[in-house]
């Protein structure tokens, strides 16, 4: 009765110390995932995660000299400008297109817009005409109605497009 008794008590301490070990071969004491785990779904932990590191800046809209850099060697190049020449065409149309991004920025209503558009193309053209030649100047606002007329074309296109 003894041998039996120790055996029984021998047997008992080692299902005792052995049940940590066997207890984390099925996660936390569960051997069909009902544990602590399962609150949190397969694999996942109570501990938040940090999401994606977005390391591109946030882009911020051009400059009115980043507008005009972007555009004067067509500029140059089409009306074949001396660097006086280019000087005047890049000043002009950096205050030119300065106002019109804080006009958007305003948001003004629509008729009061225009008319605030319309001033300062009147004085663009006054500048323009000033510092260059006739010549120059009637080139430039060809160019310039040439870009509008084929930018609608293509949008025309679009639609078109679109539609069927």
């Amino acid at each position: 009765m003894k041998t039996t008794q120790t055996l029984f008590f021998i047997s008992l301490l080692i299902g005792v110390f052995a049940i940590g070990e066997v207890s984390a071969q099925y996660g936390y004491g569960s051997p069909y995932g009902y544990g602590s785990r399962s609150l949190y779904g397969r694999g996942r932990t109570a501990i938040p995660q940090a999401g994606p590191v977005d390391n591109q800046k946030e882009e911020t809209p051009p400059t009115a000299e980043e507008i005009v850099d972007e555009q004067m060697p067509s500029i140059t190049e089409a009306l074949e400008l001396d660097p006086f020449e280019q000087a005047v065409v890049r000043t002009t149309l950096v205050q030119s297109v300065q106002q019109r991004i804080e006009l958007q920025i305003l948001q003004l209503e629509p008729l009061k817009m225009k008319s605030e558009v319309e001033k300062i193309k009147r004085r663009q053209d006054a500048e323009l005409k000033a510092g260059l030649s006739e010549e120059k100047f009637n080139a430039f606002m060809e160019l310039q109605e040439n870009r509008f007329k084929a930018t609608k074309k293509k949008k025309r296109k679009k639609n078109k497009k679109n539609k069927d």
